[in-house]
């Protein structure tokens, strides 16, 4: 996997609320490489529209052209992700309300289908597997030292990925040693969000290895993205 990336520029965060280019960087996290035409196949999205956004990522920073091929009397351009883009605390919170619901509305629709694609292949089969959904009632320092755990937690993630990856690369990079585990981090806040069909009103609540809810996508309507 590649490495993070932090991110500080409310503008660069502004780029990333499109849901298609959240899809084409989850793509391009776990491909090498990809070109525009490709892309345009595998997410059945006309090729001028594809080629845009991948040229204003490009143009961005997050991508990097590495080759050109001729195709058919034309040159196919191949671009690779530089990193996985991470939004710093910094940068979250100079961030307008409006683009940052945009963009979580496009990483939630990413997350949504990939979890749904993962379920139906049985990815939540593993008895280790893990899946839940807690509502807890915190005061300010509550909250805060929640969110440093968080952060932690995903350090933590992050350090046992680099650790199994070297650990595959001194056995030869065994791809039968080799698990890919899918992992989604949340903390929001829930003030009148009513809990559809619950009869405990807002208590946690762990159903095991299934939940049938899910968060409902929001949209990028109203912000203009270049």
């Amino acid at each position: 996997m590649k490495p993070y990336s932090d991110i500080t520029d409310p503008r660069l965060i502004k780029a990333l609320a499109h849901p298609l280019r959240i899809r084409i960087l989850a793509i391009l996290e776990d491909r090498e490489l990809a070109s525009p035409n490709e892309l345009s196949e595998l997410l059945g999205v006309s090729l001028g529209v594809m080629s845009y956004h991948v040229r204003r990522l490009h143009a961005l920073g997050f991508l990097e052209l590495v080759k050109r091929t001729p195709r058919r009397g034309a040159i196919e351009h191949h671009y690779r992700a530089k990193a996985r883009p991470k939004v710093s605390d910094e940068g979250w919170a100079e961030t307008p309300a409006i683009v940052k619901r945009a963009m979580v509305g496009a990483s939630l629709e990413q997350v949504s289908g990939y979890v749904n694609a993962a379920a139906a292949k049985g990815g939540f089969d593993n008895a280790d597997a893990h899946l839940s959904r807690s509502v807890i009632q915190l005061d300010e320092q509550g909250w805060k030292e929640l969110a440093g755990e968080m952060a932690k937690t995903l350090a933590t993630i992050e350090k046992i990925e680099a650790e199994s990856a070297e650990r595959l690369r001194r056995t030869g990079d065994d791809d039968a040693a080799e698990r890919s585990a899918g992992i989604v981090l949340m903390m929001f806040q829930a003030e009148g969000v009513a809990e559809e069909g619950s009869a405990n009103g807002g208590e946690g609540q762990h159903l095991g290895r299934r939940s049938s809810r899910r968060p409902r996508p929001l949209h990028a309507a109203g912000v203009e993205l270049d």
